[in-house]
């Protein structure tokens, strides 16, 4: 067996561009970057990546296309989605301002940072939750991988794009942990909380109102 290595570079391209586009993954990294410092925003990069593999099995075994043909199922995962996003807004908006330690380093956290556990749920679940990423995953797979691949090859596809999606949030977490980054963002004060509040209900919005295609 042959690895389709022409089929194996469209698909990585067409996720990476769509890994790095803005969303409720991105907004989720920023803030814990910025709250929580370094490791905090890795582990939760981490979740979102193991999400990743999750989206990747269903649609191989062909359950995601039994969610998005009922319209039960896709609802309730959409409500889900949209709740969890809400709740996460709420919380940020309610949170207290950050504030930069005495000594601001690259990993020092604005507020204790929360248990490892905890920071990687939060990853996982802000991805797994997120109909939209259902709905880009079978359409990758329907529209760029040839129906006759084998699973063990598609498998290989699921692990790579979930490598690519936890280097690039681990990027974007170096990147907003660094000293005069966040000491921009600190400056903003209880504003901080308030905009990436608002960006994660405006995306929880976003959500709810998803539409199978």
């Amino acid at each position: 067996m042959s690895f389709p290595f022409f089929e194996f570079a469209t698909l990585m391209a067409t996720f990476s561009v769509a890994a790095i586009s803005p969303g409720p993954d991105f907004a989720m990294v920023v803030r814990q970057s910025i709250v929580h410092g370094r490791r905090t925003a890795i582990l939760t990069s981490a979740g979102i990546a193991s999400a990743i593999l999750v989206h990747g099995t269903y649609t191989i075994l062909g359950i995601g296309l039994v969610v998005t043909q009922s319209l039960l199922l896709f609802n309730l995962l959409k409500l889900a989605g949209a709740a969890y996003l809400l709740w996460l807004g709420i919380s940020a908006i309610r949170a207290p301002a950050p504030k930069a330690p005495a000594a601001l380093a690259a990993a020092s956290p604005a507020q204790p940072e929360i248990g490892a556990a905890r920071a990687f749920v939060i990853g996982f679940l802000t991805n797994l939750l997120n109909p939209k990423a259902m709905l880009f995953f079978l359409s990758l797979f329907t529209t760029l991988v040839d129906a006759h691949t084998a699973v063990v090859v598609k498998s290989a596809y699921v692990g790579a794009m979930s490598a690519i999606l936890f280097v690039w949030f681990a990027l974007v977490s170096l990147f907003f942990t660094t000293p005069s980054v966040r000491a921009g963002f600190y400056r903003m004060g209880q504003w901080f909380n308030r905009v990436t509040g608002a960006a994660l209900i405006f995306l929880a919005i976003r959500v709810a109102v998803t539409q199978r295609n």
